[in-house]
């Protein structure tokens, strides 16, 4: 007996001490590893004109100030031995002179090459007294969740700050912008550490930091950063233009989803639905329509909205690409045109967006927008000729219409059982729901396959 518990102890201690030794093997060193990243990083500081920033209130007070202040602003990363620096467009904003400090100290002024505001992307240029050291760019689509990374920034306007954490999740979409696909992380980013470089443990970058979620403007071990292959690309177009030339095809997109796939003979979220078009759109012209699903763009099969926003973007313009679509169960192809997106103007953005918010076929309570059925609209939705009711023309993105599987060129031919012919059918209706405790409404639907009865939420104003 006793030879027997002398063994079990042993065994228990051998255990105890493997299970320690690999506890300690999964904890690495960032030591080695933080002193070769250090000099790739570099602080920002911003002069701001307060005369620009606070126009709108000297405006109202009658006052006018010439102050300038000079404070810390963000971080950024080398990405060549001349001084090239990379950060977040939202680092600089308002600036009127910018500087960096390298991890020697040594402070230099900085150029503004380029500035994307979509990507939330600028590239810096200084003149540095000796050759610098750039990162090393990494693979971000190859990054996992669960490995650890390594973050670098001025939070606060302390330099050289070190966190470390994991990779939480990819793919996230924090509605930033079109492009977003952000790669989630929980090593503490705050406020002063945008711009700044995450490392892999190959001390590769692989991605910017760029957000956190927080309520009180710290860290709460949610931070978000662009991946490092989206923002070459952009990089590079800066680089070499000043500015960044995307690729346009001109459609408006929604996400598939398993009951819409289900309608239409295909896999749960394979491929991105149309529902709409810009005008004079290359997609147009190739012969796509309103409700065709597209299952691959040059080569690639889509799975979501982001992938095809970025493939197209990054598409060199005046290519005809091979582009595969859905129809009426069967799977076509078309040869496409790639044309260099519009630009559009902040000014313009925002006249479109009150014309959107005044029109009236914008349901605001339905996130929907709507047409009367008419010659133009049957050709376009490749609708029945004898179809009754009103045409949808446009879905905002996140609204539970979207969220229903409503498209462009469905066409709702009853609402609460009623007949629906004209824009002010539909909205007596929604003034009655919302007198009734704003009670959902109950639509039904004639797609391009089946007539359903969906039911919809009024969204809160």
């Amino acid at each position: 007996m006793r030879l027997t518990s002398l063994f079990v102890v042993i065994f228990s201690l051998l255990c105890l001490c493997s299970f320690g030794a690999k506890a300690q093997t999964a904890l690495p060193d960032f030591t080695v590893m933080v002193e070769n990243l250090m000099p790739t990083v570099v602080n920002i500081t911003t002069e701001i004109d307060r005369t620009t920033v606070e126009q709108e209130e000297m405006e109202l007070l009658n006052e006018a100030t010439q102050e300038s202040k000079h404070t810390p602003a963000g971080s950024g990363f080398i990405i060549s031995q001349d001084g090239y620096v990379v950060t977040n467009k939202h680092v600089i904003d308002d600036a009127v002179s910018i500087k960096a400090t390298t991890y020697d100290n040594k402070t230099y002024d900085a150029k503004i090459i380029g500035i994307d505001e979509k990507t939330d992307i600028a590239l810096l240029k200084i003149l540095p007294q000796s050759t610098l050291k750039p990162v090393v760019f990494g693979d971000s689509d190859n990054t996992k969740v669960g490995e650890w990374v390594l973050a670098i920034g001025n939070p606060f306007g302390l330099g050289g700050s070190v966190t470390k954490g994991i990779i939480s999740a990819k793919s996230r979409d924090i509605e930033s912008g079109n492009y977003d696909d952000f790669l989630q992380t929980d090593a503490s980013i705050n406020r002063g550490n945008s711009g700044g470089p995450m490392f892999n443990m190959n001390e590769e970058i692989i991605g910017i930091n760029s957000a956190i979620f927080s309520t009180t403007g710290g860290s709460m071990g949610i931070g978000f950063a662009i991946p490092i292959n989206l923002a070459k690309w952009v990089i590079e177009q800066l680089k070499e233009n000043g500015e960044v030339k995307r690729g346009w095809i001109g459609v408006k997109i929604q996400a598939n989803n398993s009951q819409i796939a289900l309608s239409l003979g295909l896999k749960e979220n394979q491929g991105i639905i149309i529902s709409g078009f810009s005008e004079s759109a290359p997609a147009q012209k190739a012969g796509l329509m309103a409700g065709d699903v597209i299952l691959s763009f040059d080569g690639v099969e889509i799975d979501n909205t982001k992938s095809l926003s970025r493939l197209v973007a990054e598409t060199k313009i005046g290519k005809k690409v091979k582009v595969d679509y859905w129809r009426g169960k069967k799977r076509f192809s078309t040869m496409m045109l790639v044309e260099e997106m519009p630009k559009v103007s902040k000014k313009e953005e925002k006249k479109i967006s009150e014309t959107t918010e005044q029109d009236l076929s914008f349901i605001k309570e339905l996130g929907i927008s709507l047409a009367v059925i008419d010659d133009e609209k049957i050709s376009q939705y490749a609708l029945p000729k004898d179809v009754k009711g009103l045409v949808i023309t446009q879905v905002i993105s996140q609204s539970d219409a979207a969220n229903k599987g409503l498209i462009a060129g469905d066409v709702i031919v009853k609402i609460d059982k009623k007949d629906l012919f004209t824009l002010e059918d539909m909205k007596k209706n929604i003034s009655d729901a919302k007198r009734e405790n704003n009670r959902p409404i109950l639509l039904l639907v004639q797609s391009k396959e089946t007539v359903n009865f969906v039911a919809l939420k009024l969204r809160k104003e």
